[in-house]
């Protein structure tokens, strides 16, 4: 993760801080641009995600600039791993485990940071990506420890949300998922480090609400990659809402889907009561 670009946008003034949204752009994008194409996609009342939530703050990290093995001439661009092929990512899927190695654990300490402004409290933070941040976010999760029962009265996060997302290394179980990226950058079995998520089990992800949204006519990403993603999680113990829609390319689907995603945040998050 680039640490010297984190986007912060923080509540209204006049209201306190309730919840953090962490959300990871995708491939080839910047947090700074990201950010600000945000506020475009609205929902059928004309407010954007970060308008509808006047209590959040909104974080957005960025990615590092990272070559690919398919191009070696090219230019390094920002992408949260590498990929060889879009259009059979099957290929040479190994070259995805380095950057994911990086990325799981940047965010888990990302995550930690902002618990820290809300009493400790990981169920008051919704993980979010769009593309390749979607796939990212997948990752975090599926690598992530356990939480004390003081951090979350779940076990999980408050929310995720994954946005024309897909599921790099699907077709395995979690603990293989696991395995593939083992070790994390950092990451230590016992005494410093960070904690090592192991097995097939998961509280995290039995206890965080997820939602998918994907357009079928998605170019970039595949609509059957997206639901692929859906059932993994699914198996994986999650609760999963999965969202599709016949138009909207590779991008947020508006107004519908940003409807849908503010109904669930509503639902999920402002009226699970956590903490």
């Amino acid at each position: 993760m680039d640490e010297t670009t984190l986007i912060t946008i923080n509540p209204a003034a006049t209201v306190a801080h309730t919840h953090t949204v962490i959300f990871l752009h995708g491939r080839g994008d910047s947090a700074p641009n990201f950010s600000t194409s945000l506020k475009w996609s609205t929902d059928s009342r004309g407010r954007s995600l970060i308008a509808a939530f006047p209590s959040f703050r909104w974080v957005f990290p960025q990615a590092p600039l990272r070559p690919t093995a398919s191009d070696p001439r090219r230019l390094p661009f920002r992408q949260w791993f590498d990929t060889f092929n879009v259009r059979d990512l099957a290929r040479r899927e190994d070259v995805q485990a380095p950057g994911l190695r990086e990325a799981a654990p940047a965010i888990h300490h990302l995550l930690a940071r902002e618990a820290v402004l809300l009493n400790g409290r990981y169920d008051r933070i919704v993980l979010a990506g769009i593309s390749m941040g979607a796939a990212t976010s997948a990752h975090v999760l599926f690598n992530m420890p356990d939480l004390p029962p003081e951090a979350s009265s779940t076990g999980g996060l408050a929310a995720m949300m994954g946005f024309s997302g897909r599921c790099p290394f699907v077709g395995r179980t979690l603990r293989e998922m696991r395995e593939v990226l083992a070790p994390l950058e950092g990451e230590a079995e016992g005494g410093s480090g960070v904690a090592r998520a192991e097995g097939d089990e998961s509280a995290v992800l039995r206890g965080t609400p997820v939602l998918l949204e994907h357009c079928v006519d998605d170019p970039l990403v595949a609509v059957e990659n997206g639901r692929l993603l859906r059932d993994a999680m699914a198996s994986f113990g999650a609760r999963v809402e999965w969202k599709e829609y016949a138009k909207g390319g590779h991008w947020f689907q508006s107004p519908q889907g940003i409807d849908d995603a503010i109904e669930f945040l509503e639902r999920h998050v402002l009226g699970a009561g956590s903490g």
